[in-house]
């Protein structure tokens, strides 16, 4: 078992400059309409710092022709994507100080990302996730839309599972959007569910508002186990997920284990970084019930900016 307390955590003024340490060599970030996203863009000091536009947003050429240093690729697959961005570096990655703004990725570039640094010999970087005052339409909030898209393992966390499916788990991170809780759901029809909640959550009302949205997908889940996990914290997700596995496996072998984090982005973090320091364990992968497209701004406000700092 990992011991995910080791990991440091810390909070970042609002206002204000931030003390030299809180300086990087390369900063990313995914490009999108949140002044949240903007606002500590500009903020941060990097030697270089980028700008990640993600097709699913569905920006125009003209919409961002004005931005310094962005990568606009063509590709829709995740891999692709981010292999093409760091092609672009002329840097190696693990000789430099790296941070990340997960605020405004797309959940399968984000976890492709980790996985790549992690691969590439990165033993640490910094991530940044900056928490909204609220969600524009409440519990009614769409955070993604379009059909076509299909539910299938993560580039990079794919797992070799087993042809014994008696017992096969998944494990749900379950945020707002109903639509992708109950799509992954019917994917792995047969497995037992297990929920994993943001709480204590973002703001105080957003917990009863993502319960009233997860609701929604209580036919498709079918009977399933509660847990819970705050919604800021990649290292407390990580430590719940293996709590979870543990405690599973003292009752019978997991056959198949499958992750699917759909909450925060901080909450994906700690999807990853589960994934890659105790996947390898048991036949584990991260699946994700993909869309065309993904609303461009959802919140309103910024209220607190967190820092993390993952060490492998």
């Amino acid at each position: 078992m990992t011991d995910y307390t080791i990991f440091y955590k810390s909070q970042l003024s609002v206002v204000g400059n931030w003390s030299k340490e809180n300086e990087w060599d390369l900063f990313i970030s995914a490009y999108n309409s949140s002044k949240r996203v903007s606002d500590v863009f500009a903020k941060v000091r990097a030697g270089h710092k980028s700008w990640l536009l993600f097709p699913e947003y569905n920006y125009a050429e003209t919409e961002y022709s004005g931005l310094n240093n962005y990568y606009a690729g063509a590709y829709t697959n995740e891999a692709d994507y981010i292999l093409g961005y760091v092609g672009t570096l002329n840097l190696n990655l693990s000789r430099i100080r790296i941070c990340i703004d997960l605020t405004g990725f797309i959940r399968p570039y984000q976890l492709f990302l980790t996985k790549l640094l992690w691969e590439r010999g990165v033993k640490r970087f910094d991530a940044l996730y900056s928490e909204p005052n609220v969600y524009k339409e409440r519990e009614k909030t769409k955070f993604s839309s379009g059909a076509g898209g299909k539910v299938r393992q993560v580039a990079g966390f794919e797992g070799a599972h087993s042809a014994n499916t008696s017992n096969d788990m998944l494990i749900i991170g379950s945020g707002y959007d109903d639509e992708l809780i109950a799509r992954v759901s019917y994917y792995k029809d047969a497995a037992r569910k297990i929920q994993i909640f943001g709480l204590p959550s973002l703001r105080a009302d957003m917990y009863q508002e993502n319960e009233l949205r997860a609701q929604l997908a209580e036919e498709s889940l079918g009977p399933s186990l509660s847990y819970f996990a705050p919604a800021n914290d990649p290292f407390v997700t990580a430590s719940v997920l293996s709590e979870i596995t543990r405690a599973l496996e003292k009752q019978k072998q997991i056959t198949n284990l499958y992750l699917s984090p759909l909450a925060s982005k901080a909450q994906v973090l700690g999807f990853s970084l589960f994934h890659y320091l105790e996947g390898k364990q048991r036949p584990t992968s991260i699946i994700y019930p993909f869309r065309p497209h993904y609303s461009r701004e959802t919140t309103e406000g910024l209220s607190r900016i967190w820092k993390y700092t993952v060490e492998v």
